[in-house]
């Protein structure tokens, strides 16, 4: 590595231990923060915010960069070397449109305003988190003006977690989705042998929900030596480099799988992260390559093997261990059908793969009308309600199970529900290479062993961290761009057969 690309890494290097740090406090304020800790971490988080973008513009690195880009100029742009400076060249030049003083205003806000949601969720009371998430929405349309012109006012934000992703791609994918996911759940409803849940809808004590769902994530492969898992109210995956790749989860006593299909998704988003090749770390490079793309790793562990007839050939013996009164006298059958059971439902993280994108679209539109200014944020619960019935035919109960289920908002994450649908789309594109290149995956997952399986995602996906923008990576591993068709073909399959249409 040549002087100026060293000088370079170093500096960056500080960057990232800044903003590691402020992950490690922001892990702490969802797990284990005493509620009177929220004023003095909001403040924390802030000058930690403001101080790491300080340095992430500064002159010294601008100069560093020219200086690295002139070094690398000669080198294979398929270099790791040629593709850090690239990376970081740009997040430098989007960085250095957004004043340091809005990024530290940006985390004490959102830091303030995540308890707040907290309490307003528990108590299903919007009005106690109305005013806080006006705040928000209006940091949020000033951080787009930085960016202005734009082609479209979601487009600076939908590139925060999605980068060079345009809103119309999204809306164009969305209008090829919705139809068809209608029109599938109406003719499971309509002409579908019904299934029944109540298997997975039994008292389940909490601790063995736990108990086995760390086995299960060990067993996928999740290396608890760099991990942990631990309860939040929203469930999450944070890191501080490939060596700490931290999970949380929640549980309900009475369904059995928000807690067994949290810990997958969670599993998997980590996996992702603790595959990363550890020389990437303290760079750019050191990270995910998108949203989209870590959600079809998520997804992928969550639903692909997770919901999977296989997955459960191999491993309801020991779910029934776990739960013999509850689950001793129920088939293997009739456990697989409950779990993937199709149902309008409320929430998101909780709902099946036939309707979840429709959350998705509803989310989408209605931060788009935030940002636009044709929705007001007093008005946001009647139009939540409007929208989720006109998308999944059925109104919310409560603000707990309406607009205030997600933690996203409280965080400022405005832009990033449309990469859980994308990775939908993404999982199933790398789950057809996948069964190409690993043809007997299926007896490989009854048997338990997922170590091919990770393997192979380590070395088309994971190491390579942001090395590739998220769609280059996708066509050099699949071969083609983002597409809907894989997805489409892989529900209808799946869900044809277990409704028997």
């Amino acid at each position: 590595m040549g002087k100026r690309l060293e000088q370079l890494r170093e500096m960056l290097g500080i960057v990232a231990d800044l903003q590691a740090a402020s992950s490690v406090l922001g892990w702490d304020q969802q797990t284990y923060m005493p509620p009177g800790g929220a004023p003095g971490r909001a403040m924390q988080l802030a000058t930690l915010g403001r101080v790491a973008h300080e340095k992430m513009v500064s002159d010294d690195i601008g100069a560093a960069l020219e200086a690295a880009e002139s070094e690398v100029g000669g080198l294979d742009p398929d270099s790791d070397e040629a593709r850090l400076v690239r990376k970081a060249r740009r997040d430098y030049d989007k960085a250095r449109k957004v004043p340091a003083e809005w990024v530290g205003e940006f985390r004490r806000v959102t830091a303030l305003a995540h308890r707040v949601w907290e309490k307003a969720r528990e108590e299903a009371d919007f009005s106690q988190f109305e005013e806080q998430l006006k705040e928000i929405v209006a940091l949020r349309r000033q951080y787009v003006d930085f960016f202005a012109p734009y082609d479209h006012v979601y487009d600076p934000l939908l590139d925060d977690f999605e980068p060079g992703m345009k809103t119309v791609e999204v809306k164009a994918v969305f209008d090829e989705l919705r139809p068809e996911q209608v029109a599938l759940v109406q003719d499971i409803v309509e002409r579908g042998t019904p299934v029944d849940d109540a298997a997975v809808r039994q008292d389940f004590d909490m601790g063995k929900q736990w108990d086995f769902g760390l086995e299960v994530a060990q067993a996928l492969g999740y290396d608890f030596e760099r991990g942990r898992q631990d309860k939040s109210v929203h469930p999450f995956t944070t890191g501080f480099g490939s060596g700490d790749v931290r999970i949380t989860n929640r549980l309900d006593p009475q369904f059995l799988n928000t807690a067994l299909f949290g810990t997958m998704h969670e599993a998997g988003h980590a996996m992702y992260e603790q595959g990363v090749a550890p020389e990437l770390d303290r760079t750019p490079l050191g990270e995910g390559a998108s949203l989209a793309i870590h959600e079809s790793q998520s997804r992928m562990w969550e639903n692909l093997v997770g919901r999977s007839s296989a997955f459960w050939k191999g491993f309801y013996p020991r779910l029934q261990e776990f739960f013999p009164s509850q689950l001793g006298d129920v088939e293997l059958d009739t456990f697989y059908r409950a779990i993937n059971k199709v149902e309008p439902s409320f929430i998101r993280v909780e709902s099946d793969e036939a309707t979840y994108n429709l959350h998705i679209m509803v989310r989408f539109e209605l931060e788009i009308a935030l940002m636009q200014g044709t929705l007001d944020v007093a008005d946001l619960p009647e139009a939540w309600n409007s929208k989720f019935e006109e998308f999944l035919g059925i109104i919310p109960p409560d603000d707990s199970q309406g607009l205030l289920q997600d933690v996203h908002w409280s965080g400022g994450m405005i832009g990033y529900f449309p990469t859980y649908a994308l990775g939908n789309l993404i999982a199933a594109q790398l789950w057809v290479r996948i069964e190409e290149d690993l043809p007997d995956l299926r007896r490989r997952i009854e048997n338990r062993q997922f170590s091919d399986l990770l393997g192979w995602l380590r070395e088309n996906v994971h190491r390579h961290g942001a090395k590739f923008e998220p769609m280059e990576l996708l066509t050099r591993v699949t071969g083609s761009g983002l597409t809907a068709q894989p997805y489409l073909e892989y529900l209808r399959a799946k869900f044809g057969e277990i409704y028997r249409l």
